[in-house]
C-alpha cells in the first residue's frame, strides 16, 4: 500500500484531530514521512548538546525529550498499526507520555545516539507501511478505549510530527 486517504472523522478519537489534521488531505505517502524526518534532521544537526537541553519554559521538555517523545510515540503507533493491521481485536492500552520521558534519560543521550534511534525507528515504520496491502486500510481496532484505523494510525504518526515541529520551530528555535 504506498497511499493512505486522509481517515474519516469516526476513524479516529478526536483528540487526533490535532494531529491528522496537519497531513495531506490527497493523502498520506512514506515519502511524506521521509521528508518530515529529512526536515527534522537538518534542524536537529546543527544543534550542540547547551542547545538540544533547551526548554522554552521551565517544567517544558528539552529539544532531546522531544525528540525521544516523538521516537516513543512513533514506536507505539506503529505497533497499534501492526496489530490493527493483522486484524488483531484485542483491544490496546494507552500510555502516559509524559512518564516515558521521565525514564528516556533522554538528557544523558548524545544527539547521534538519539538521531540514530530514530533513523532506525522510522525505516521499520516505513518497511511495515510499504508492506500493507492496500484491503488493510479501513480496518479498525481499539487503542486507549478508541476507535482506530490503519490510515488513522499511519496520519497520526506524520501528523504528530508535523505537531512537534511546529512547536520546536515556533518555540525554541527563537531561543537559540
Amino acid at each position: 500500500m504506498q497511499q493512505f486517504p486522509k481517515p474519516a472523522p469516526g476513524d479516529y478519537p478526536t483528540y487526533a484531530n490535532a494531529y491528522i489534521s496537519r497531513t495531506p488531505a490527497t493523502g498520506l505517502t512514506p515519502d511524506q514521512l521521509r521528508d518530515n524526518f529529512a526536515t527534522l534532521e537538518e534542524l536537529i544537526e546543527p544543534l550542540n548538546d547547551e542547545q538540544l537541553l533547551l526548554r522554552y519554559q521551565p517544567g517544558k521538555w528539552t529539544i532531546k525529550e522531544v525528540l525521544t517523545h516523538l521516537i516513543d510515540a512513533e514506536r507505539i503507533m506503529a505497533y497499534r498499526l501492526l496489530r490493527v493491521a493483522r486484524h488483531d481485536t484485542t483491544p490496546l492500552p494507552g500510555y502516559e507520555h509524559d512518564d516515558y520521558i521521565a525514564y528516556s534519560f533522554a538528557n544523558k543521550r548524545s544527539k547521534a545516539s538519539i538521531l540514530a534511534e530514530y533513523r532506525s525507528v522510522r525505516a521499520a515504520t516505513l518497511t511495515l507501511l510499504e508492506s500493507l496491502d492496500e484491503r488493510v486500510a479501513g480496518y479498525a481496532g481499539t487503542a486507549s478505549n478508541h476507535r482506530i484505523t490503519v490510515t488513522a494510525l499511519a496520519h497520526f504518526i506524520a501528523g504528530h510530527e508535523l505537531h512537534h515541529l511546529a512547536i520546536l520551530r515556533e518555540r525554541y528555535w527563537p531561543l537559540l
